[in-house]
């Protein structure tokens, strides 16, 4: 299983020198299995590089799974070149949602004034999976579920390839449980393991006070989770807007610092663009 992150800021796109490292695009990731499917994972404006990088490869069937529909999680959609492209194939999860939401949604971003190509105008083909509430396959990877804590509701995943796992848990607020969202003790159970845990690390401490119910988790919060639950790696994602690279940096090593005291091998790190992860 090989990971790569198309983009990993938190809530708007952002540019500019202090941005380089990490890079500024929101949420997409790009999943590639043993047994040759492309799973994507969330279709923020990382997913327009990615659709380039794909039709170089003349690679044209994916499979779409989305966390929630917040609109950093979408807003480029619209701009995957593949669905443009009319021996694109597409198999659209619905899971967390259910009926037709993930069209709905969808249709929504593009649909005039807000953008001049209509949904129902997209070329490549589009194939609808109804959601699960258990776990399911792609392929060669089994692929679970587990509600977020967020406003509006949403999924985190775990995904398991010949005895590797790798779970993405981005927009999941730790220390407040949304409707529909469960326990800090519920996420560590469900973490327990992994090969590789990619979890929202928004906030510091002393920014989080002013910003409970919003959604997102306290970095050393998500640290906690990763080392009680006894995960191999460990990955901040979601990075605020505001956080300039070398702030990112000095949260890494203060997880480090932790990690050092408590006298654990947690490999920490944040996640960035471009980034590639192996498993």
């Amino acid at each position: 299983m090989i990971i790569k992150c198309w983009g990993s800021r938190g809530s708007i796109p952002v540019s500019g020198e202090e941005y380089i490292k990490y890079g500024g695009d929101t949420t997409c990731l790009e999943i590639r299995t043993k047994s040759d499917d492309i799973i994507i994972v969330d279709a923020g404006t990382g997913i327009r590089r990615l659709g380039s990088k794909l039709i170089d490869e003349n690679r044209y069937k994916y499979n779409l799974i989305f966390t929630h529909s917040h609109w950093d999680h979408l807003m480029g959609f619209p701009f995957f070149k593949p669905l443009y492209e009319k021996q694109a194939e597409f198999m659209m999860y619905r899971c967390p949602f259910h009926s037709k939401f993930v069209e709905t949604i969808l249709s929504r971003i593009m649909t005039p004034p807000s953008f001049p190509i209509r949904y129902s105008e997209i070329s490549a083909k589009m194939e609808y999976v109804e959601a699960f509430t258990s776990a399911f396959e792609i392929g060669s990877v089994t692929i679970t579920p587990i509600p977020i804590s967020h406003p509006d509701k949403g999924s985190g995943y775990k995904f398991t390839e010949d005895g590797k796992s790798f779970i993405f848990l981005t927009d999941n607020e730790l220390g407040f449980i949304h409707p529909g969202g469960l326990s800090y003790k519920d996420y560590m159970e469900f973490s327990e393991g992994a090969d590789l845990l990619i979890h929202d690390a928004e906030y510091t401490p002393e920014e989080y006070p002013s910003k409970i119910e919003w959604g997102h988790s306290v970095f050393t919060e998500t640290l906690d989770l990763a080392i009680e639950a006894g995960v191999k790696q460990f990955g901040l994602f979601h990075l605020n807007q505001e956080r300039t690279d070398r702030q990112v940096d000095k949260m890494v090593e203060s997880c480090r610092r932790t990690i050092a005291a408590r006298d654990h091998n947690l490999e920490c790190f944040a996640v960035g663009c471009d980034m590639t992860l192996t498993l």
